[in-house]
This record gives C-alpha cells, structure tokens and sequence, in this order.
C-alpha cells in the first residue's frame, strides 16, 4: 500500500503545543492532511514545516466542516482511504497500522472504542448504536474509512453530526464494519469540545438528527433493488 493513498485527516484548532508531536509519529503510516479551523496560534504554520498537507478555514466552522474539508482534500490528491484522528495526541499512533491492515484487508470502515466515555449523552448514543448496528461507540475520533463511502454519500457531514454521519450511512447500508479497541490518553491542552452542558447538548442533538437523516434512507434492500 502506497503511503499517499492513505490520508490521515486531523482537524485542528489552536494545537500548536501538540500538533508537531502527532505529525511526526503518524508520517510514516500516510500523508497527514491538517484542517487548520482558523487557528489564531502557529498550528498551521508547524505543520506545514513538519510536511503536513494544509487546509485552512478562513473562519472557525467547527469540527465537522474541518472534517469535511480534510475528506475533500485526501479526495482531490487521489487518497484512496482516510483515517481520521484528533489533533491533541490522544489517539495512539501505532493504531494506525492496525486501521491500514483492516483497510487493507477489506473493511469498509474501522470504528475506534475507547475505554471509557466522558458523558452521559456519549452513553446514551452509543446505546442506540449497540441497539441497531451493534457498535460500541460512534463517537470515537479516530476512524478508517474506504473512500468509496464518502463519494457513495457525496459529502462527510451535513448536519453537524459530530464525525458519525458517514459511519451511520455506512452501517445502515450494511457495509463491513471492524471495531478496534483504543485507550485514548490524556490531551495536550485544553479541551475544544465544549463543557459538560455544551458537550451533552451537541451529542443529542446529533443522535437526534441522525434518527430523522436514518428513517430518510433506503434500507439495503431497497438499494440492492434500485
């Protein structure tokens, strides 16, 4: 597998203490693609000295559309999968490789669990992803998708879905799913998701809008049919 067809896209924010750390310890797995979401530090400017392919909002638009802009990116050079990770080191590098062998073997997609969920809307999302798809945890940063997902649904996120929409598409078409344990360590700096009420409020509403998007798709029956 050739490294610059795996893209590894990470949204970043203000994580000029961090980002060169990940940088180094990912290069060697793929072509790092970093969203700067209008950074006000040096983030953008360490990880193009680091060899990072750059994206940069002119505006903050939030983790989704950095994701958004990261898959159009890895889509426009030709990657032909992606593996997405967070910007402040706590997703374990070596993982990488394990995603890049599932991905290389023939998942469609690789679903991160890590071992412990910080919130009680976390808990309840993926309770209902147990119940439908049996995956433990959607909400997990770091994921591996197959590019042909994206270009099947045409976008990565339009409904500020918090990184899920793809993965719930993917599920509910019945698409080879692997999950792989993660131990996310502690992050460097301060956290950009939001406090306790913020952070709940923009999981369910997430979960919430992710019911109305599912009942609006085909089942896999009726895809097989069309």
């Amino acid at each position: 597998m050739e490294r610059h067809q795996i893209g590894i896209v990470i949204p970043a924010y203000n994580e000029e203490q961090s980002i060169l750390q990940v940088i180094e310890k990912i290069s060697r797995f793929g072509l790092p693609i970093v969203v700067n979401d209008a950074s006000v530090d040096q983030t953008a400017a360490i990880a193009r000295n680091a060899g990072a392919e750059v994206v940069t909002h002119a505006s903050n638009q939030g983790y989704d559309a950095a994701l958004n802009s990261g898959f159009a990116r890895a889509e426009a050079l030709g990657c032909q999968w992606v593996i997405t990770i967070d910007a402040d080191g706590q997703h374990p590098p070596e993982l990488l490789q394990t995603f890049i062998d599932h991905l290389q073997a023939g998942a469609d997609l690789v679903a991160g669990i890590r071992n412990e969920q910080q919130r009680l809307a976390e808990w309840l999302f993926s309770l209902f992803t147990r119940w439908r798809y049996g995956l433990a945890d959607p909400l997990c940063g770091m994921k591996g998708y197959q590019m042909s997902l994206y270009r099947q649904l045409g976008h990565f996120d339009a409904y500020q879905s918090i990184g899920t929409e793809l993965l719930l598409f993917a599920l509910h078409n019945g698409r080879r799913c692997v999950q792989v344990p993660v131990n996310s360590r502690k992050r460097v700096g301060v956290s950009r998701f939001g406090r306790a009420l913020l952070g709940n409020y923009r999981i369910l509403r997430a979960m919430l809008l992710a019911l109305v998007t599912i009942r609006t798709l085909p089942t896999p029956s009726q895809d097989r049919s069309s």
